[in-house]
């Protein structure tokens, strides 16, 4: 199976690809332009059956080079601009994101692609109306713009399928957290303020609630997804279904780092900062073995990972 993984230097898709590689019967190629991805994450291989290229989804002649020599089987479209202060800071690169997702569904279209994989978020769904959030009944509405463009690449996949006969599966990801994550998503930056001692700050009370998901179930959850044809067509959310808020996370990472810092409130951001996420985990529980990593066992693996204390200078 030949599959291309894009964003393949950024946190979740680079822990994809450690897995897919596994299997010497797939044969990766992963690409990412370093707008936010990290070299320090890109897979290594110790079989033939791994490659990586520097290359930029939104330009079309590199990616339609791309699958005229490997002639991939399976595409995960993961590239993105992400994180709520960043796309909300980055309002246009967010947008210019678009331009990939015409690329990429093109090309996947023309070369016959078996089934294209796309991550979207849990920020479409905007302030829950309900909760816990199902992927058929809740509404999406979100205006934020990295949200719009995830509801526009889940309509993309449902155009292709229509009119081409592209499958597709949706995966809708909520807070997944894990030792690759970048040191501005809210987890990763509290156990880096308490492993240094420094202030860990919160917008607003911190009384806003999150599902910490691990990145393993994660990866454990798409991984079954694939291999096994399940929810073709279709869209699951990918996320632990356990609210904390901001504030318990904060001090549960405080207990467990033995840390001197302090928490510290600052201003509420202006928006995208949800007061509550909580998916219905139904569909993901049939994919996975076993109960979702508890936060505690997650955090500990974090800091205790090698790869998190280098990406963040620890």
């Amino acid at each position: 199976m030949k599959i291309l993984v894009t964003g393949g230097a950024g946190f979740i898709p680079s822990c994809l690809t450690d897995k897919l590689i596994e299997d010497p019967n797939c044969s990766v190629v992963a690409v990412d332009n370093f707008l936010t991805g990290k070299r320090q994450k890109i897979s290594k291989s110790e079989f033939d059956n791994f490659l990586f290229v520097e290359a930029d989804c939104n330009d079309y002649d590199q990616m339609s080079a791309l699958f005229n020599e490997h002639k991939f089987d399976y595409v995960f479209h993961y590239a993105a601009v992400v994180g709520v202060k960043r796309t909300t800071d980055n309002p246009i690169a967010v947008l210019n994101d678009i331009e990939g997702l015409k690329h990429i569904f093109n090309l996947s279209t023309e070369h016959k692609i078996k089934r294209l994989f796309f991550s979207s978020s849990s920020e479409v769904y905007g302030e829950p109306v309900e909760l816990p959030q199902h992927e058929k009944t809740t509404p999406l509405n979100s205006k934020l713009p990295y949200a719009i463009v995830k509801n526009l690449g889940e309509a993309f996949c449902r155009s292709y399928q229509q009119m081409y006969g592209l499958d597709y599966t949706i995966f809708r990801f909520f807070n997944t957290y894990g030792p690759k994550q970048s040191p501005d998503f809210v987890m990763s930056k509290f156990i880096k303020q308490a492993l240094k001692n420094e202030d860990i700050t919160i917008y607003g009370k911190g009384d806003q609630t999150r599902t910490f998901c691990y990145v393993d179930d994660n990866i454990e959850a798409t991984m079954k997804a694939f291999k096994n044809e399940l929810f073709v067509n279709d869209i699951i959310n990918i996320g632990n279904d356990k609210e904390t808020t901001i504030l318990e996370l904060a001090e549960v990472i405080q207990r467990l780092t033995k840390s001197q810092s302090k928490i510290v409130f600052l201003p509420p951001l202006k928006e995208g900062d949800m007061t509550r996420r909580q998916p219905n985990a139904a569909n993901m529980r049939k994919l996975l073995a076993h109960d979702f990593c508890p936060l505690e066992i997650g955090v500990r693996k974090v800091i205790e990972s090698k790869i998190y204390q280098e990406l963040n200078q620890i």
